[in-house]
């Protein structure tokens, strides 16, 4: 009996175009599973009894523009896999004629995604502090990565990165706005009155944290680096903060996305890692409040829009209801590193310092 497909990949159609494809790949009858964790792009697990592989495609209906590019995700894993950061290597990729949606599909990455809690108080206090070492060190390495040694120079285009990005997600927010949210809108509009002066561009991976990361099975070393479709030239501070606010920003919000590594006794706090990437980047970090609260904004952004799909059923998966009641604090947070750079993360109580 043939098994059911799950949602956004119809598994006989999918079977057909690798066979056809990559004939040498599958050894038996193809296997697909959703993979839990994706919010944004959908993620699936392919097998034929002996290889695994995965497979990735935007979430089903209202794919906001320039968020979900697969085709920008294949080509940045295939420049950067012979390179010093770790990434799966990109497989093939297809257009909307297979599944109805662009995908790609890359190797299968070994080790664990650190997602929940219990998972990170496994880790004593020095294999922490070594996993964010690493966690570090991989983004300073992708950072000092020349675009044109690995033919990504016309990746972006990195003069006026910021504005862009402000006007990219404000674009977002007006193509799934469902319900009034004043503050959103006035914390754009602040970090527009304030944009720093960027430093050196760089390969900015545009959503690095630690669960877009495959943990080596030892649990201390970066094996792969995943979700790459916001990859872009620009300010590399974007992806610092970032990292900050998923590390320790997040505390206390009961975020379904994944457990925060800087509330979890044990774990360095969000200043090691700040430490860290200045010492290996040698980078200027004194604007870094504007870049917290403009990733404080970013995720706000991406959040709403899941709930604007949560809404209307075009979500798979579990916890998408629960994003937009997160929302209202992201947008507090994000004034407050404005108004107030040394105390804008939530300290290991949940409170704001």
């Amino acid at each position: 009996m043939t098994e059911p497909s799950p949602p956004g990949v119809s598994v006989p159609v999918l079977e057909a175009f690798l066979r056809d494809a990559l004939p040498e790949l599958l050894a038996g009858p193809l296997r697909v599973e959703l993979l839990p964790g994706g919010r944004s792009n959908l993620t699936y697990l392919l097998t034929d009894g002996i290889g695994r592989w995965v497979l990735r495609r935007p979430p089903l209906g209202h794919v906001l523009a320039t968020a979900h590019d697969m085709d920008r995700e294949f080509r940045v894993l295939r420049a950067l896999h012979p390179s010093e950061v770790p990434v799966p290597e990109p497989v093939v990729r297809a257009g909307k004629e297979v599944l109805g949606a662009p995908f790609y599909v890359m190797t299968f990455s070994d080790g664990q995604i650190l997602r929940e809690r219990e998972q990170l108080e496994a880790f004593d206090s020095e294999a922490a502090a070594q996993l964010a070492d690493a966690l570090v060190d991989v983004l300073a390495r992708l950072h000092h990565t020349d675009p044109a040694a690995v033919g990504l120079s016309a990746l972006g285009h990195p003069d006026g990165y910021l504005e862009h990005q402000l006007r990219r997600w404000g674009r977002q927010l007006d193509s799934s706005r469902s319900r009034d949210l004043p503050g959103l809108t006035a914390l754009g509009e602040r970090l527009s009155r304030r944009v720093p002066d960027p430093g050196a561009s760089a390969i900015v991976h545009g959503d690095y944290r630690l669960d877009n990361l495959v943990i080596e099975p030892d649990g201390r070393q970066v094996a792969a680096v995943l979700d790459w479709e916001m990859a872009t030239l620009g300010d590399p501070l974007t992806d610092l903060a970032s990292t900050v606010v998923w590390w320790e920003g997040m505390s206390g919000l009961d975020s379904p996305v994944a457990a925060v590594p800087g509330n979890v006794p044990g774990f360095p706090s969000s200043e090691v890692l700040v430490e860290s990437y200045a010492r290996l980047s040698g980078r200027d970090l004194s604007a870094l409040p504007w870049y917290l609260g403009f990733a404080f904004y970013k995720i706000a952004a991406i959040f709403e829009g899941i709930h604007y799909r949560a809404q209307r059923g075009l979500t798979v998966g579990e916890g998408f209801d629960r994003l937009g009641t997160v929302v209202p604090a992201l947008v507090e947070r994000g004034h407050a590193a404005l108004a107030d750079g040394a105390g804008l993360l939530p300290g290991r109580s949940g409170e704001l310092r």
